[in-house]
C-alpha cells in the first residue's frame, strides 16, 4: 500500500514542478528604464546606433554615409562595456518628434554625391545594411510580407537594388507610426534597469506624471525623388506636403554622383492600449515554443536513460559486490582479493596522479569560473533582470561575473592541485594560471579578429582605450581574487583518498579499440540536449533577432549539466571495468567533446543557414567568435565531467577494504 502512495505523491510533485517550470519558460523582464511622460508638443529626438548587416557583421557608424547631421554637431551617447564590445555607437540625430502633433518634415539637401559617396552607397545597400533607430529607448521596427507571412525586423534597409535593374535606390523618406497610451498617473512603481537608473512614481507625483508615454515605434522606408528647385527654398524642419511611397522606380531617388537627396519624414501618433511595462513585448515574440519543448522532452529522454545505466551500475553491480564483500570475513577476503576483477583490480592505482596534473586543475578551476557566470547569468535573465532595454547589460554582467568569481577558480583548482599532490607547494603558480589561462585564449582571438575590424574601419573594433580597461579589470580584479581564492583553497580540509596508491603503476591491458573513440562518441549526447537551443542562439547572435526565452534556456542548462555528470561518470566505470586506471582526462572530454560538435555545428549553420554572409572577413570574424564560445564550453563540460568522476570513484572506493 505505501509504494502506491509513494508513487502517486512522486508524480502529483514532478506534475506542480513542470507547471512552474512552464510559467518560468514564458519568463517576464523589467521595463529597463524610467517611464518619460510626455505632453502635446513636448520634442523627443530620436538616436541612431550603428549601421548592422546580417552579410558581413561589421557595424559601422551611422554618419559614415551622408546623412543630414544634428544642429549642435554630433554628440554620442554613453555606453556601457558591453555596448562598447558588441560595436554599438548610439549618436544624436535630427529626427524630432513633437508629442501628438503629426506632421511631415523637410530634414536637409546634401552636397552632389562623390564617387566615393555614391561607391559607399552602393555598396552598403548591396551588403543589406540596416540603419537602426531608437526612440525613447525603442528601436524603429518595420513589417514586410513575405509570401503571406507577416515578418518583423528592427531598423530599415540603407537602400535597396530592384532585381530588373543595375541601379541602387536610397531610402531617403521615412514614414513613422509612434504608438502613445495615455498616463492618467495612478501612483504606481516603476522599478528600472537600464541605463536611466531606477526610479519610483509616487502618489506625489500623480499630477506631475500625466501625460503620455511612447509605447510603440514603427517606420515605413520609402524612396522618393524630390523636386530640386522646390526643396532649395526649405529649411531644417519646414513643414511639407503628405508624400506617399511611389511604386515606379523612375519617380525613387537613385544612387548616382552629383545626384543630390533631399531627406524627409513623415510622424503620425497614434493612441494605443499597450502599457509602458509591455511596450516590449512585440519585440520579444519568439516563435517556436513547441520546439523548445521538443528538445527539453529529448533532452529528458537523453537523461533517462543514462540515469538508467547509473542506477544499474550502483544497486545491481557496485552494491552487490561491495555487499557481497563487506559479508566476508578476513581470510576469505585475502582468498577474494587474489580473484578480484574488474575495477577492483585497479583500486592500488585509480588515484594516480594524472598526467599534467597541472594543466587539468588550471582547466578545472577556468571551468568552474565560466559555469558560474553562465548559472547566475541565466537565472537572473530568466527572472526577468536582464532587460532587452538596457543594451550591453547581459555583456557587462557577464564580464563582472566572471572576474568576481575568480575567487571559487582559485578555491577549486588549488584544492583540487592539493588534492591531487598531497601539498600546496606551488600553488602560486597554479593561481596565476588559473588567472591567465582562458582570459589569455580570449585576448589573442580578440586580437586577431580586432585587427580585422580595424582595417575594415568598423565599430566593432576595440578601442586602446578599452583594451585599457579590460586590462585593469583583469590585472586589478580578476588575478588578485584568484590568488586569494588559491590561498584559502590551501587552508582548506585536503580531500583524504579513501585507498592507498602502489608504488609501481599497473599495467593497462590492450584493447579491441581505442578509447578516444569512446569519449569522442560521449560528446553526442551532451550535445543532442543542446543542438535545437543553439539554433535560436546562433540566430540571434547572427541574424539580429532577439533572444529572450532564458527561461527554457535556463532548463536545457540544468538538463546539460546532468548529462554531462551522468556521460562521465558511465565512461569512467566503463574504462575502470576494464582495469584502465588513467581516468582523469578521459572524464573531462567524455563530456567537454561536445564543444567539438558545437563548433562542428557552428561550421554547419555557416554554410547552410547563413548563406547570406559573405566575404572571408566576415567568415572569419563568425569562425572566431565560434571557436572562442567552444572553448568556453569545452572547458565548463569539462569540469563538470571531471568533478562528477570524481565524486564517483570517491564513493565507489571508499567502501572497499582491500590496502
Amino acid at each position: 500500500m505505501v509504494s502506491p502512495l509513494i508513487s502517486g505523491r512522486k508524480s502529483y510533485t514532478t506534475f506542480v514542478v513542470l507547471v512552474i517550470i512552464s510559467q518560468v519558460c514564458n519568463g517576464f523582464y523589467l521595463p529597463g528604464s524610467y517611464m518619460h511622460t510626455y505632453s502635446t508638443g513636448d520634442e523627443i529626438y530620436a538616436k541612431v546606433n550603428s549601421l548592422t548587416s546580417i552579410e558581413t557583421e561589421l557595424p559601422f557608424s551611422y554618419y559614415s554615409l551622408p546623412y543630414c547631421k544634428p544642429r549642435g554637431g554630433i554628440k554620442k551617447s554613453a555606453e556601457n562595456l558591453g555596448e562598447l564590445l558588441m560595436g554599438d555607437q548610439i549618436d544624436n540625430s535630427p529626427y524630432r518628434f513633437r508629442m501628438n502633433i503629426n506632421e511631415t518634415v523637410f530634414l536637409c539637401k546634401t552636397p552632389p554625391l562623390s564617387e566615393y559617396e555614391v561607391k559607399l552607397l552602393k555598396q552598403r545597400t548591396r551588403d543589406m545594411y540596416q540603419v537602426n533607430m531608437i526612440l525613447d529607448n525603442l528601436p524603429a521596427m518595420r513589417f514586410t510580407d513575405q509570401n503571406g507571412v507577416k515578418i518583423q525586423w528592427t531598423g530599415y534597409p540603407v537602400g535597396y537594388s530592384p532585381p530588373n535593374s543595375n541601379d541602387d535606390y536610397i531610402i531617403n523618406h521615412l514614414r513613422f507610426r509612434v504608438l502613445v497610451h495615455e498616463y492618467e498617473g495612478a501612483g504606481v512603481e516603476i522599478i528600472g534597469t537600464g541605463e536611466e537608473g531606477m526610479g519610483v512614481i509616487s502618489e506625489a507625483d500623480n499630477n506631475k506624471a500625466s501625460g503620455y508615454e511612447i509605447v510603440g515605434f514603427e517606420v515605413v522606408p520609402c524612396s522618393v525623388k524630390y523636386d530640386l528647385d522646390e526643396m532649395s527654398k526649405l529649411h531644417l524642419y519646414d513643414n511639407i506636403t503628405s508624400v506617399s511611397c511611389p511604386q515606379e522606380l523612375d519617380k525613387s531617388q537613385v544612387i548616382r554622383e552629383q545626384e543630390r537627396v533631399s531627406f524627409t519624414y513623415e510622424v503620425e501618433f497614434v493612441k494605443s492600449n499597450i502599457k509602458w511595462p509591455s511596450r516590449w513585448d512585440a519585440y520579444l515574440k519568439m516563435e517556436g515554443d513547441r520546439v523548445h519543448w521538443f528538445s527539453i522532452l529529448n533532452s529528458l529522454m537523453v537523461i533517462f536513460f543514462l540515469a538508467g545505466i547509473v542506477f544499474v551500475i550502483f544497486l545491481r553491480t557496485v552494491r552487490r559486490d561491495l555487499t557481497r564483500y563487506e559479508e566476508l570475513d578476513k581470510e576469505a577476503q585475502a582468498q577474494m582479493n587474489e580473484e578480484l576483477s574488474g575495477w577492483k583490480l585497479v583500486v592500488g592505482d585509480v588515484f594516480r596522479e594524472p598526467s599534467h596534473s597541472k594543466l587539468l586543475c588550471v582547466m578545472v578551476g577556468d571551468g568552474v569560473q565560466i559555469t558560474g557566470m553562465a548559472v547566475v547569468t541565466i537565472v537572473f535573465a530568466a527572472f526577468g533582470f536582464m532587460s532587452p532595454a538596457s543594451r550591453g547589460m547581459l555583456l557587462t554582467g557577464m564580464i563582472l561575473l566572471y572576474l568576481f568569481l575568480g575567487i571559487a577558480a582559485g578555491y577549486i583548482g588549488v584544492r583540487m592541485w592539493r588534492t591531487i599532490k598531497g601539498s600546496s607547494e606551488g600553488w602560486r603558480s597554479v593561481s596565476w594560471s588559473i588567472a591567465c589561462f582562458f582570459p589569455g585564449i580570449v585576448f589573442v582571438i580578440l586580437t586577431l579578429l580586432n585587427f580585422i575590424l580595424w582595417g575594415s574601419k568598423s565599430t566593432g573594433a576595440i578601442p586602446l582605450s578599452l583594451y585599457f580597461i579590460l586590462f585593469l579589470l583583469w590585472f586589478c580584479i580578476s588575478v588578485p581574487l584568484t590568488l586569494v581564492g588559491g590561498f584559502l583553497g590551501t587552508r582548506a580540509e585536503p580531500i583524504q583518498y579513501p585507498v592507498r596508491t602502489n608504488q609501481i603503476p599497473r599495467e593497462i591491458p590492450a584493447r579491441k579499440y581505442p578509447s578516444w573513440l569512446l569519449v569522442l562518441g560521449a560528446g553526442t549526447l551532451p550535445f543532442g540536449t543542446l543542438f535545437i537551443e543553439l539554433f535560436f542562439i546562433f540566430s540571434s547572435i547572427w541574424l539580429g533577432r532577439f533572444y529572450y526565452v532564458f527561461g527554457f534556456l535556463l532548463v536545457v542548462f540544468t538538463l546539460l549539466v546532468i548529462v554531462c555528470a551522468e556521460v562521465s561518470v558511465v565512461l569512467t566505470y566503463m574504462h575502470l571495468c576494464v582495469e584502465d586506471w588513467m581516468w582523469w582526462w578521459k572524464a573531462f572530454y567524455a563530456s567537454g567533446s561536445v564543444a567539438l560538435y558545437v563548433f562542428l555545428y557552428s561550421i554547419n549553420y555557416l554554410v547552410f543557414d547563413l548563406q547570406s554572409l559573405s566575404g572571408s572577413v566576415s567568415a572569419t570574424l563568425y569562425l572566431g567568435y565560434s571557436l572562442l564560445m567552444a572553448v568556453a564550453i569545452m572547458l565548463s563540460a569539462g569540469t563538470i565531467g571531471v568533478l562528477s568522476s570524481f565524486y564517483f570513484v570517491h564513493y565507489l572506493f571508499s567502501s572497499v577494504k582491500i590496502d
